[in-house]
């Protein structure tokens, strides 16, 4: 199995520590090594609509020190995902772009040549351990359990620089989700956003989004969501709770590796299941 370079962003090892836990724990279980970089740096994407050559050499930096251990790189965030991946795009479609960004990069010995490639969890789990080979890790199927997977906006699109799965028919995601032994269920605003990125700039607007989302779910017959994101995580999660009535019915909210680690017989303590916000009883 090869071996990666982990690429956890600023939120996880603050806010969502659990997906970290979980993460390494199924990685480990599966025999998919990593390595950490302590020099690795924001993804950027914070000043993607401010400078953009300020979000480049911060993706590249990034980029050109996986590619200093011969790695490819896995990445847990959605959202540093696309910003990663767009940031290797543009660079390998713009030579003059790549040298400007190079020339930065040198006055710390750093090159980035397009040589290593980035990845999401998900996709590495889906093309590189494989369906099948999951499967035979599972000692607890998920039975009766009904799942709602969010594939999260930054992953699908857009899809010729992302190239994580068809954006507008996806299947990468409910495909592991159904390896646990659960049942991926059909619902209507699976694919729309969990609407984070509005919180801050139009909290109404991002509390109308989430909850027509777990509404949406629920009416669908969903028993929990499941997203692979920080960012849609702790939307799910940490805001539902806050924002739900002291009568109104919460959707409990699992990362995928937890939902898969429980699925392999993982102790919850290593998962950082009681990190969550709401109950979950699986």
């Amino acid at each position: 199995m090869k071996t990666y370079t982990l690429f956890l962003g600023c939120n996880i090892p603050v806010r969502v520590p659990q997906y970290e836990m979980s993460a390494k724990s199924v990685l480990s279980g599966l025999g998919v090594k990593i390595l950490e970089i302590r020099e690795f740096n924001c993804c950027g994407y914070p000043m993607q609509n401010i400078d953009q050559k300020a979000f480049l050499l911060s993706s590249a930096r990034n980029l050109a020190l996986s590619e200093k251990e011969h790695l490819d790189m896995m990445v847990l965030c959605k959202c540093c995902f696309g910003s990663l991946k767009k940031a290797e795009y543009l660079l390998n479609e713009d030579a003059a772009l790549k040298d400007e960004v190079n020339g930065v990069l040198a006055k710390e010995g750093l090159k980035y040549e397009g040589k290593t490639k980035v990845n999401h969890f998900l996709s590495v789990l889906f093309n590189e351990v494989g369906v099948n080979s999951i499967k035979e890790k599972i000692k607890n199927p998920h039975k009766d359990v009904k799942i709602a997977t969010h594939y999260g906006c930054h992953a699908l699109r857009p899809s010729k620089v992302t190239q994580f799965d068809d954006p507008v028919n996806p299947v990468l995601f409910d495909s592991l989700v159904e390896a646990t032994g659960a049942k991926s269920i059909d619902w209507q605003l699976k694919l729309e956003c969990c609407g984070a990125p509005m919180i801050g700039v139009n909290d109404e607007l991002a509390d109308d989004i989430l909850k027509k989302k777990v509404s949406n779910a629920l009416n669908g017959g969903a028993d929990y969501m499941c997203t692979a994101c920080p960012y849609c995580h702790m939307q799910f999660d940490n805001i539902q709770k806050m924002d739900s009535a002291n009568n109104e019915k919460q959707l409990p909210t699992l990362l995928f590796p937890q939902l898969l680690g429980l699925s392999m017989g993982i102790n919850k303590d290593s998962l950082g299941i009681g990190l969550n916000q709401i109950n979950v009883s699986l």
